[in-house]
């Protein structure tokens, strides 16, 4: 091997090109941070197919021109948008793949993806987003879910023993996080390495627009439950600043009745939006606790600070005092004590940016060529 390391991406790249991979991801029927980190493994393996439970085009123009292969359950169209209703069967469904002809497996999962079955000469690697969240680390939210209300407990107990029994047929896991690692040992009992995901380059490339900050507060998320947008439209209501709020979901049409004329939502937006959004908000509110969460990457990618509640992810990707700062609790209270501190504090642009540069695609596409490449030679040894 060369000491300036030609050697070793040498054999690294010959490796790769000797592998024939296949994604699997849960569904391909929306677009939200997981497809941007599937958009993202693709790009390193570009001819791979993408095989999941569901498939809507109309939903998912990400995925035009990939090879999508969906399981027997999309020839009925009216589920490819409530995969929710195909919970109970989605392992059982995901089990019907065939991977003949496949080296490495690669599942991207919050759910089910990882239920595949592979033959002893293939290897699963799970790249997991985190343990299926409505059984395990999120289970006392969807308890006041209605969908979950109407399943019995002892179906739950049983889909929740599926779920440990699925979780043990990767050979290996790779985590997006500290926190979803100690996750996975928790509620899995295995073992993982980080690899924490990239943000869409292109957030990086903000210098083109005017840097004046507005007189607004930024929210971006899906409008559901779990992302506790609700607690920010409470705290804006009191204290009356200016907040704007990108993205849609079932929340919306409730969070538009709480807001005050202080609030204002502007749904869906596209990423050059998106951009502007972000580069002339004072600071984007980050209220919920996330396995890793783009946002507050993307935010600082374009030289704006966070504030953010200080558990999850946010945790790994704000720097305290510097990039960012934490509101210790999910209460009205603690976020406007947060944006009290927030407004005595200052914040450098280019802190943003550096600390958002550890985190580009180039490095998560470098590091994942090594970890697979690595597990496939450990795999064969």
């Amino acid at each position: 091997m060369g000491q300036n390391g030609e050697g070793d991406n040498s054999s690294l790249q010959k490796t790769l090109q000797k592998m024939r991979i296949a994604f699997v991801y849960d569904r391909v029927n929306k677009f939200g941070g997981a497809e941007r980190v599937l958009m993202s493994l693709h790009g390193i393996f570009p001819e791979a197919p993408i095989y999941t439970l569901v498939h809507n085009p109309d939903k998912s123009s990400w995925a035009n021109g990939i090879q999508v292969i969906p399981t027997f359950l999309n020839k009925i169209s009216f589920l490819r948008g409530k995969h929710e209703l195909l919970s109970p069967i989605a392992p059982m469904a995901f089990e019907t793949h065939d991977f003949s002809g496949y080296d490495v497996i690669l599942s991207i999962t919050s759910g089910d993806a990882k239920s595949i079955i592979t033959k002893p000469n293939q290897l699963h690697v799970c790249y997991c987003l985190t343990p299926t969240r409505y059984f395990w680390s999120g289970e006392g939210e969807y308890k006041n879910d209605l969908k979950m209300k109407l399943i019995p407990n002892f179906l739950l107990k049983y889909f929740r023993t599926i779920d440990l029994l699925t979780s043990k047929r990767p050979d290996k896991y790779i985590a997006i996080s500290n926190e979803v690692k100690s996750r996975i040992k928790k509620y899995y009992n295995a073992d993982s390495s980080i690899i924490y995901p990239s943000i869409d380059d292109k957030f990086l490339t903000v210098k083109s627009i005017k840097k004046s900050k507005k007189n607004y507060y930024l929210v971006v998320s899906r409008l559901v439950p779990y992302k506790k947008v609700d607690l920010v439209v409470k705290a804006f209501n009191k204290n009356k600043k200016r907040l704007v709020i990108a993205g849609v979901g079932s929340e919306y049409d409730r969070l538009k009745k709480l807001a005050k004329g202080n609030i204002s939502f502007v749904g869906h937006v596209n990423d050059e939006k998106l951009k502007l959004l972000y580069k002339q908000a004072k600071a984007v509110i980050f209220p919920q606790e996330e396995d890793f969460g783009l946002v507050p990457l993307e935010s600082q990618a374009c030289g704006t600070p966070v504030i953010a509640y200080a558990k999850g992810g946010a945790l790994e990707t704000i720097i305290a005092g510097k990039t960012g700062l934490f509101f210790k609790y999910q209460t009205v209270k603690s976020l406007n004590n947060a944006l009290r501190r927030f407004q005595k504090s200052k914040f450098l642009e280019v802190d943003c940016v550096a600390n958002a540069k550890m985190f580009s695609n180039i490095s998560f596409q470098t590091q994942i060529r090594k970890e697979i490449t690595r597990l496939w030679q450990e795999f064969n040894s």
